[in-house]
């Protein structure tokens, strides 16, 4: 389960990966042909756990969920569903300043319409609000694994030294 801000690089590492993960932006995609669409959330969050639920049904072996999850009260759903289907659960915690998180969204701005990102602007007052309310995942909330990716202010680093250090917090460059 991804965790993080908008902005923070979940759906960026997920395709980097090559992992086509259950999205909430992919769900607001499906039924209102915009990802910013934030008209019934309780539609998109309960199709997405009916997604999950009809994957572990099926016998998927790992199944990536992106969406913010920024709290315990969001997260406890998915996690009672690996728990009843006899999965564990791994947290991926995008820890990245806010103010990288903002750069990113005004970015997102000038991308060209039609882009899958450019509908995923986040108002900066959101995106304040939101940085105020996550929660850090915990193993208590029944976590098998969390695993903290970290950024740096865009354009600190190389590349190089990026790799090394998701080395290190376990998340493969």
């Amino acid at each position: 389960m991804a965790i993080g801000l908008p902005g923070a690089g979940k759906s960026t590492y997920f395709a980097r990966k090559g992992i086509v993960p259950l999205s909430s932006d992919m769900i607001r995609e499906l039924l209102y042909d915009n990802a910013a669409d934030q008209r019934h959330p309780e539609w998109v969050f309960a199709t997405l756990r009916d997604l999950l639920r009809r994957r572990l049904a099926a016998g998927a072996q790992t199944t990536y969920i992106d969406a913010t999850n920024l709290t315990r009260f969001f997260r406890r759903p998915f996690l009672q569903i690996a728990r009843e289907f006899g999965c564990t659960a791994e947290a991926l915690y995008f820890d990245v300043p806010l103010e990288v998180c903002l750069e990113r969204n005004r970015k997102r701005e000038n991308l060209p319409a039609g882009t899958a990102r450019d509908a995923r602007v986040v108002p900066e007052d959101v995106l304040r609000r939101m940085a105020r309310r996550i929660e850090p995942p915990k193993r208590e909330e029944g976590f098998s694994r969390i695993v903290v990716a970290h950024s740096a202010p865009i354009g600190s680093r190389s590349r190089a030294q990026g790799r090394r250090r998701r080395r290190r917090n376990g998340v493969a460059g």
